[in-house]
């Protein structure tokens, strides 16, 4: 039996594994709304298998991660976003996406042992966790003002104010014991000794 035809099977299995857990677990809560609810789990569903594939292939199709981690991240948002009736956040949680593809760039970094993608996958979090917190704090604080005490009232300032602490913190060079990056002026031409 070929490996090809040996993977193809697995995943073929996977699916279907995946379709009767669901099925089964829809007969077991008769008398909840199944599919109205936890239908984002076909979605995480999905990415796992790009995860599945990932380590069948080996390192070769390591690109696997990305969009399995996309989908992953996909579904989770759509699972608290259908479980709290909350679609309003789709204002902002669009900027998990960019987190899961920076994440998917780690995970292929580290399935290859490829510093330079671990790097850029953490930089790209980095982006994407930044525009959360930005697009968050003015989509739930500014037009939520007729909603008082939400728990986004409390959650966005503070993240705000970490995120800042990590730039003033970062920037300085503090941590790493470095001097900041200040640009100084240039001297005078007609002060320096000739």
């Amino acid at each position: 039996m070929s490996t090809r035809h040996s993977n193809g099977s697995i995943v073929a299995g996977s699916i279907l594994i995946l379709f009767g857990l669901l099925a089964l677990i829809s007969q077991v809560f008769r008398g909840v709304d199944f599919w109205g609810s936890l239908w984002p789990f076909f979605i995480i569903g999905i990415g796992v298998l790009f995860f599945v594939g990932m380590f069948l292939g080996g390192r070769s199709v390591a690109g696997l991660a990305i969009p399995g981690s996309i989908l992953s991240a996909l579904g989770l948002m759509m699972l608290v976003q259908n479980l709290t009736n909350y679609w309003q956040s789709w204002s902002y949680s669009w900027t998990v996406l960019l987190i899961s593809v920076g994440l998917g760039i780690f995970i292929m970094g580290a399935y290859t042992d490829h510093p330079g993608s671990r790097r850029a996958g953490i930089r790209v979090m980095e982006v994407g966790f930044a525009l959360f917190v930005v697009f968050g704090s003015f989509f739930e604080l500014i037009f939520s003002l007729d909603h008082p005490h939400g728990l986004g009232q409390w959650i966005f300032p503070s993240a705000l104010i970490l995120l800042g602490l990590y730039l003033v913190v970062a920037r300085s060079g503090w941590l790493s014991g470095k001097k900041p990056d200040v640009l100084e002026a240039p001297e005078d031409p007609s002060q320096t000794p000739q």
